[in-house]
Formats: C-alpha cells, structure tokens, sequence
C-alpha cells in the first residue's frame, strides 16, 4: 500500500480529507500542528478523528506562531462574529494566519520523506472558506512543484511528491455528505475558532457559520456541540 501524510487539524474538513485517503487505499500518516492557536481543543478532536478513521499514525507537531501574531487565532485580537455570508466573501478576515498552509506543508512535506511517503493531503477548500490565499489551486500547485525541487527524495529519483486537495472545488454541504457516505462521526470534530472553556463551538464565528450553513445544505443535522 502506498503511504500519504494527512494534514488534520481536528476540524470536519480534515476529517473528510482522511476519510478520503483511507477510501483510496493509502496507508494513513496523520500530522496535526500544535502553532498555538486559541482553539487548541481542536487537537484533542484530531486525536479522535485519527484514532476512529485508522491511521497508522498521528503526530503532533509544535511551532509556536503566537510569536509571530498577526491573526485572531494567534494573538489577542478580537475573531470576528454574525458576520453574513456577504460580509465573509469580502477581502481576507483577520483569522488569516499569516502563511500557515506554507508552514503546515512544509512540515507535512518534511514528514512525508522520514515515512517514505510521497502523497500529500490538505483540507483546502476554495469554495465556501473564508478568503485565505493560501486554499487557493494557485497555491497548491505552486507547493508541489517546489517539493519536487527542494527534498532529497525527489531529487535522487525515489519518487514524485503530489499535493491533494479533495475538497478544493467541493461546496461544504457537498463535502459533508461526502464525508457522511465514508463513515466520518462529524461529533469528534471541531470547526470553531472560538470555543469555550468546556471546547464548545460558539455558533457565530466566520467557520461556524459556514459549518452551520453546510449541515442545513446538505440536510443533515450536525452532531457538534455548541455553546
């Protein structure tokens, strides 16, 4: 069976995204990345996540980017809340972080050489998200011709590296009943960038909504729990 580092975060789009990957047949190497952002329950619903969907292995990688900051996920500025559906295809909201698909790559990349693994999974959708450039076909294109350009393993001719993107053209209901048809429990994830103390969702941020708006979609209830 061929090998694939699965990027997951914990949120219903990864899930999917490695739900997918197991229905492809590749044995499954989950990386999920600890960058410090305030909804870090998001990690504990990726170990879930990973435990339910068999995968041969789940790392935690830790890169801290509250040093960074320049992003409500990683910093103190306030995540935006109600905005309308309107309001969130205008411009790039503050719950960018600043190259985070890079980074997250980068690291996926490194880990996919160590495991002799040369598919790489990302939940990037360019459909209903938020804005982020970095979950653009662009972007991805771009990323698999440089980690073709810059690993060991590819430059000595041990393989091709290829970034995939299952969900990039997917609407978020079209993505949920695909995710329910593979057996994903959407009640392990979380899709919120604000949870509360006891990791409840909090209904009314940017990805809430768009989760909300997606389950309503695809006429399914979401089993997640909210504050």
């Amino acid at each position: 069976m061929k090998r694939a580092v699965i990027l997951v975060s914990g949120g219903l789009d990864s899930a999917t995204t490695l739900a997918i990957a197991r229905s492809q047949g590749f044995e499954l190497y989950a990386l999920s990345v600890d960058y410090g952002q305030r909804h870090r329950r998001e990690l504990e619903c990726a170990r879930q996540v990973a435990r339910a969907l068999g995968t041969i292995r789940h790392t935690i990688v830790t890169v801290d980017l509250r040093a960074v900051g320049g992003s409500a996920l990683t910093d103190t500025l306030d995540v935006p809340k109600d905005r309308s559906h309107e309001e969130m295809g205008q411009g790039i909201p503050i719950t960018y972080v600043p190259a985070r698909n890079t980074i997250l790559l980068g690291l996926a990349l490194g880990y996919a050489e160590v495991v002799e693994a040369f598919d790489l999974f990302i939940g990037a959708n360019a459909v209903d998200y938020s804005g982020y450039p970095d979950c653009r076909p662009e972007f991805l294109a771009q990323f698999e011709r440089l980690a073709n350009l810059a690993t060991k393993a590819a430059v000595e001719g041990r393989g091709t590296f290829h970034v995939h993107a299952p969900l990039l053209q997917r609407t978020k209901a079209e993505i949920i009943r695909e995710g329910a048809r593979l057996g994903v429990d959407y009640a392990l994830t979380l899709s919120c960038y604000d949870p509360d103390p006891q990791g409840r969702a909090c209904g009314r941020c940017d990805s809430c909504r768009l989760r909300r708006k997606g389950f309503e979609e695809a006429g399914l209830p979401d089993p997640a729990s909210v504050a």
